[in-house]
């Protein structure tokens, strides 16, 4: 494929904006090359400014369950446009999504919207901190919650220490009270809790990670988990940012059926606008100003485009509950295909799949956390993205990303996508 005016968008893109993109990942230096420039997007594709069609397994990193411009949403969105595109104040149809929400999603009783999943995280946190009034948080290595500061932290020398910063402008203050776990790996949680007794506010974790390739959770992990949690007065938040109404009508809580005491949503819930939301029983949320001492605000949080396009998608969702049927089987359907060609071509790879996440790791054995996560071949995967892209094919451009399923792909998206697989398995 041509991707001539993406290369000269990019060249003037680095001029004024650091790096040509505003988002790191978009820059391509994970897999190497010039990133292409979306023009449009319909259903199950994307069109770049050079004028190819991929089929999208991006899908703006999880939100487009529907497919783009999914009618319904777009239709939502003009039709507010006309009536004003943000007030600084209370609007019905906030109200209506945050009921919708909460009747889909166990457990949670209130929630309040926000304008990204790294604010939703970031403002869990906080809430969970007043909430308890302790000060350190659990995360794990290689689950990414936004690039709030407590977040941006590296592991320690050792299992029972605190990280330290990987970010410049991250301080040492705020890393000690970041304690790093391995995830799948309930010891390392055991040991962290045990050496922090009663400090500990809460442990925040990706209930399925997306951000070191799909990695579900081992069979009772998540039960572990809760029961730490229930015996330390530490509260489990969920970041369904990700996940959050594409594994489940009410996310992985009730895939799993393992609940957590604050949940954060993203992506999904904002139909493809900056949305994000965290929600939790009323005794919780009730920390929040203007009710509790809690403070958290936002001039564009609850924007009606926003709002609109939200409420259209939890609907869709909600009235034609075997979506999340279909996509799981469209899923499955994708990584047979995958794993048959890749065998045939004895390319050494796992598979992880849960719903409708899945990704390739160029490795033989497991991938059940960061570290096995690291050891894939990133040459492979270079080579293995770069060749999809030139059969029109998008992946996320990074070996630590899930890929994310639509509605919208045809069995024959999946068959293009399996037999595209094959032509570049065979040169790997």
């Amino acid at each position: 494929m041509l991707y001539k005016r993406s290369s000269a968008l990019f060249a003037e893109a680095e001029k004024v904006i650091p790096g040509g993109v505003n988002s790191p990942v978009r820059a391509f230096k994970a897999v190497g090359g010039t990133p292409i420039f979306a023009k449009s997007a319909k259903g199950a594709y994307v069109f770049d400014e050079d004028g190819n069609r991929y089929i999208d397994y991006i899908n703006s990193w999880g939100p487009m369950v529907l497919g783009h411009a999914y009618p319904p949403v777009v239709d939502a969105v003009i039709e507010k446009a006309k009536l004003g595109t943000s007030f600084g104040m209370p609007t019905e149809m906030e109200t209506q999504i945050a009921a919708l929400a909460i009747k889909m999603v166990p457990g949670i009783d209130k929630i309040r919207f926000v304008n990204s999943g790294t604010e939703a995280c970031m403002s869990a946190i906080r809430l969970a901190r007043g909430f308890t009034k302790k000060d350190k948080i659990i995360k794990f290595a290689g689950c990414y919650h936004g690039h709030s500061d407590s977040f941006l932290i590296q592991a320690g020398s050792g299992a029972v220490t605190f990280g330290s910063p990987n970010s410049p402008g991250v301080t040492q203050g705020t890393a000690k009270d970041t304690l790093l776990a391995k995830y799948n790996d309930i010891e390392s949680v055991n040991a962290l809790v045990n050496a922090n007794m009663g400090e500990i506010a809460a442990i925040i974790i990706e209930p399925v990670a997306g951000n070191m390739g799909c990695i579900p959770p081992k069979k009772g992990f998540l039960e572990a988990l809760r029961q730490i949690c229930d015996e330390n007065n530490i509260l489990l938040i969920f970041d369904e940012v990700m996940t959050g109404f594409r594994m489940a009508r009410g996310g992985v809580q009730e895939l799993l059926n393992v609940k957590s005491d604050i949940v954060t949503f993203g992506k999904v819930i904002g139909g493809g606008l900056p949305v994000g939301a965290f929600a939790a029983r009323a005794e919780i949320m009730d920390y929040l100003a203007p009710l509790g001492p809690v403070y958290q605000a936002g001039t564009l949080s609850g924007n009606p485009l926003a709002m609109a396009a939200g409420l259209a998608m939890l609907n869709a969702l909600e009235n034609d509950p075997s979506v999340f049927q279909r996509l799981s089987e469209k899923t499955i359907y994708l990584e047979k295909g995958i794993q048959k060609v890749l065998t045939d071509n004895r390319v050494s790879f796992t598979i992880n799949r849960l719903g409708s996440m899945i990704s390739v790791h160029f490795d033989a054995n497991p991938v059940v956390d960061f570290q096995t996560a690291s050891k894939g071949d990133n040459e492979t995967f270079k080579k293995f993205f770069h060749g999809l892209l030139d059969q029109g094919v998008y992946i996320a451009p990074s070996a630590y990303e899930t890929w994310f399923i639509s509605d919208a792909l045809t069995y024959e998206d999946l068959d293009y996508t399996i037999n595209a697989i094959e032509k570049v398995a065979q040169t790997l």
